[in-house]
């Protein structure tokens, strides 16, 4: 069976069409047909930003990926014909990390996209451990479903490690991508949410969606923006301590913002990826015995909690995901590069 797609094959460079044979299957393997795969800051980090890779180039890249399984190996037949979600990064299972419940550091991970051709094609070979199958009443949504692979579980998974509880307090610093999905995710967990960024559009989206408190940071400094959350916390009499802050935004200024929020007892969730510097007083975190995480993807099994939020309505998709055609594929990462996508967008194969 052959792979259409697009490989990247420089820095810098437009993706350039690519065909491919895909391997014999092992046993515990499976062959997707590729419905839709979204488009991540990461990918934008490989293509311009020189973000190392694990594998060699030529590469093909995206890691949110959805489809239907074609073929299988000996192992995996009873995924035959379902609709399936491919975890971002696929433990091994089997390693010390796995088996104590860290598989996000597991040395033998599979990370499509980066350890092996990724979903910016028609077909992709993949283990069939941890996929995640969709019910076939969700085949009209199908392609959507592709953010779930990272958009949805990465902060779910952030959301779960920080210990958020019912009456808590939680700070997302950046809403434009995987944060508006986290907002939404801790306001299903009972969470008192204040959205944080720059950009007035996607706070106004963020509001259309119930988020009361939408804050434009752009030039606020950082100790006012502390003391106006702070009053905000007492006039609706919430938690002054141990906050719950996930840093989304995957920029310099955000990361600074959201190490400044920490408080008394708080989780800092760091989730957003920039390659560029920042200066934060370590100190702080022994004075308010707070701690800072980094959130690496989503273990597979908190998939099926993803899909079940966002069918149930809690997690919108559709306000901020867009579809379009693969072949448009070098036109939107330009796009993306440039800042100038107003959704997150799933692309989907050509026939």
């Amino acid at each position: 069976m052959q792979s259409r797609g697009w490989v990247m094959h420089s820095v810098g460079e437009p993706l350039s069409p690519y065909q491919w044979e895909l391997p014999e299957l092992a046993r515990n393997e499976v062959v997707v047909e590729i419905h839709g795969c979204g488009l991540c800051h990461t990918d934008l980090g490989y293509l311009y930003d020189g973000v190392p890779i694990r594998s060699e180039l030529p590469l093909v890249l995206g890691h949110e990926i959805v489809g239907v399984v074609v073929e299988t190996g000996e192992d995996s037949s009873g995924w035959q014909g379902k609709a399936v979600i491919i975890p971002a990064v696929i433990p091994c299972g089997d390693c010390s990390p796995c088996s104590r419940g860290k598989p996000g550091i597991c040395s033998k991970q599979i990370f499509p996209g980066n350890d092996i051709h990724g979903g910016f094609a028609s077909h992709i070979v993949v283990p069939s451990r941890g996929l995640c199958e969709v019910p076939p009443s969700s085949d009209s949504n199908l392609a959507l479903y592709s953010v779930i692979a990272d958009a949805v579980t990465t902060p779910l998974n952030a959301v779960e490690r920080s210990g958020l509880s019912e009456g808590d307090v939680a700070v997302f610093v950046g809403v434009g991508g995987l944060g508006i999905f986290g907002a939404q995710i801790a306001r299903a967990y009972g969470a008192n949410v204040i959205v944080l960024d720059v950009d007035d559009e996607k706070l106004e989206k963020a509001r259309a969606i119930g988020f009361e408190h939408a804050l434009n940071v752009q030039g606020v400094e950082a100790r006012a923006l502390k003391k106006q959350l702070r009053s905000l916390a007492t006039e609706n009499r919430w938690p002054k301590a141990e906050w719950k802050i996930f840093e989304t935004s995957g920029t310099a200024p955000g990361q600074e913002i959201a190490y400044a929020l920490l408080n008394f007892g708080a989780a800092l969730m760091v989730v957003g990826y920039t390659t560029d510097e920042i200066k934060i007083r370590l100190s702080n975190l022994m004075a308010f015995e707070a701690r800072a995480e980094g959130v690496w993807g989503c273990p597979p099994s908190r998939y099926p909690k993803a899909l079940e939020l966002v069918q149930s309505g809690k997690v919108q998709l559709e306000p901020f995901v867009e579809v379009r055609p693969m072949n448009e594929i070098n036109e939107i990462l330009t796009a993306a590069h440039a800042g100038n996508l107003k959704k997150r967008v799933v692309m989907t194969p050509n026939s």
